[in-house]
């Protein structure tokens, strides 16, 4: 399981290891905040599309051939990003680095392999506790990193990082998938039969608008802070630490409980938790002066809330269809990364100083919000209809 964690891991870091040198990006290669943002979401754009890829290949071929691919591409577009001399050229080299999102497909896919629905939440929410403290420490290394060497330091550290996974992932990565090598005409019709299924849609509904809530601050914080709040990097990249913290201990509530409270209300507490975390973050922005500590403190809520929410929503959707666990990872992914890419550009796109941020909160909760009712109508489903257990 370890190295399962570091594969989810790695995947994480590479969409949030930069974001404290967002800033210094437009500047340095002259361009605006904006057109530094799509660093951000064009990787979260492709990392969406990718995994509609990713998960039926790993279907069809196996999971270790898969992942192993994805991470030569994504070492050879990390030194396309570390050489970049203009925003076009590391925004190239960004679209090639999605390839990343294997891993955390993937490992989600390992563990439904290898585990029945109810453990898999379990065990998806144990690894992605253990991954968070990865992206945690990214965005404050990132930012220490890059004050001493300029923005190109954390992407010298992704490859590094992305070298010694391959390695790892060569000799301790077995396949846990018998590949089935049916006509491409019937694996697109079993894709096909995936999507008609009701009950998918509920789960990837949550997982959606839940994670979008997280993407949506991860593209609003960084400018939030230095314009509104007057943050340098390293600080920024320390006061990310707050989601990830919550996004652990949701987790360990998601591995302690699933198994025993059950997977749809699981994804109701934590929709509501993630909601009260940034209505209290509103309120405190609204009623007082300012301060890194109203935008960042809460967030320990909306990352504990994702932590309960995400792992089960997850679970449940790689469980519609056991056989299909590869491609219903994928599809979750596409639908989470994309609909989070959607709302950070929509996020970056109406904060301004006028407005000291307010969009971002108004987006974060409607999305919060949004994913408790999903969960909310697939918790009365289950007690009507329980789901049988493969």
């Amino acid at each position: 399981m370890s190295t399962l964690v570091l594969m989810a891991g790695s995947s994480v870091l590479a969409m949030n290891v930069f974001l404290p040198m967002l800033p210094a990006i437009a500047r340095e290669l002259n361009t605006t905040p904006a057109m530094a943002q799509y660093v951000l979401t064009v990787f979260l754009a492709t990392s969406a599309l990718a995994q509609l890829i990713i998960g039926p290949a790993s279907d069809r071929f196996g999971r270790r051939p898969v992942v192993l691919a994805c991470s030569a591409i994504f070492l050879v577009a990390t030194l396309v990003c570390m050489f970049a001399t203009s925003i076009e050229m590391l925004i190239v080299g960004r679209i090639f680095q999605a390839t990343s999102a294997a891993n955390l497909a993937l490992s989600r896919a390992i563990i439904r392999d290898l585990f029945d629905r109810e453990k898999a939440a379990s065990m998806i929410g144990y690894v992605t506790m253990a991954m968070a403290v990865i992206p945690m420490l990214g965005p404050v290394a990132g930012g220490f990193i890059g004050e001493m060497f300029g923005w190109r330091g954390p992407f010298a550290m992704l490859f590094i990082i992305g070298v010694l996974m391959i390695i790892l992932i060569w000799f301790d990565v077995g396949e846990t998938h018998t590949p089935v090598r049916n006509p491409v005409g019937e694996q697109i019709r079993d894709y096909g039969s995936l999507l008609k299924e009701p009950l998918i849609w509920g789960y990837l509904g949550c997982a959606t608008l839940a994670s979008g809530a997280y993407f949506a601050f991860l593209g609003g914080a960084p400018f939030v802070g230095e314009i509104v709040l007057g943050l340098s990097p390293a600080a920024l990249g320390a006061f990310f630490g707050f989601v990830a913290l919550g996004y652990m201990f949701g987790n360990f509530l998601s591995g302690r409980y699933s198994q025993s409270v059950g997977i749809e209300p699981m994804m109701l507490y934590g929709g509501l938790v993630a909601a009260a975390g940034v209505a209290l973050s509103l309120g405190l922005m609204s009623l007082f002066e300012p301060h890194a500590i109203y935008l960042f403190g809460p967030m320990l809520l909306v990352g504990m809330g994702n932590g309960m929410t995400l792992p089960n929503a997850n679970a449940g959707a790689v469980s519609v269809r056991p056989e299909l666990a590869g491609s219903a990872s994928g599809l979750a992914g596409f639908m989470q990364i994309g609909g989070g890419a959607a709302l950070a550009i929509l996020s970056g796109m109406l904060i301004s100083a006028e407005n000291q941020g307010m969009p971002l909160y108004i987006i974060m909760f409607a999305s919060s919000i949004g994913g408790a009712v999903i969960a909310a109508i697939m918790y009365q489903r289950a007690k009507r209809t329980p789901v049988e257990v493969t």
